[in-house]
């Protein structure tokens, strides 16, 4: 799913993921960890994200463990506009309150608006922005308690 999204704002002309952050030996790791969740729909993979307790990348000025981190946010083009992402945050909101999470933090390019806009009407609030390696990321926040 991951790869299929890629391609996809790929052929928009828009980078997703830089080289090497698909790599499927990474992304074993971080099934192998725990780290992803998938949404099903109809018996077929509709959706999936990455949840983690830190995100030192990101968020390396946040020095306590109120939050939970989402990354990786994906939705087969085959189910677009049919709530999967709302599911999946929803899940993952959830899922970080009863964890005892008090936020639930996120972080996108910045000049993707259709993205940002996901998020914004989710409910997430704008943080800031910050330049992260090669990405000019905004970073958002969901209060969740």
């Amino acid at each position: 799913m991951l790869i299929e999204a890629a391609r996809w704002v790929d052929a928009l002309g828009v980078v997703m993921w830089e080289e090497g952050e698909l790599d499927s030996q990474r992304i074993a790791g971080e099934v192998a960890a725990g780290q992803f969740f998938v949404a099903e729909a109809g018996g077929q993979l509709a959706g999936a994200v990455r949840f983690q307790f830190e995100d030192q990348q990101f968020w390396p000025d946040l020095e306590d463990a109120d939050s939970a981190f989402v990354h990786r946010l994906v939705v087969r083009r085959t189910f677009k506009g049919q709530g999967v992402s709302t599911a999946l945050l929803d899940w993952a909101a959830s899922h970080a309150r009863t964890l005892g999470k008090r936020f639930l933090r996120l972080d996108c390019d910045a000049d993707r608006p259709k993205v940002r806009a996901v998020y914004e009407r989710y409910g997430f609030q704008l943080h800031d922005y910050r330049q992260v390696g090669a990405y000019y990321v905004a970073r958002y926040v969901l209060p969740i308690e």
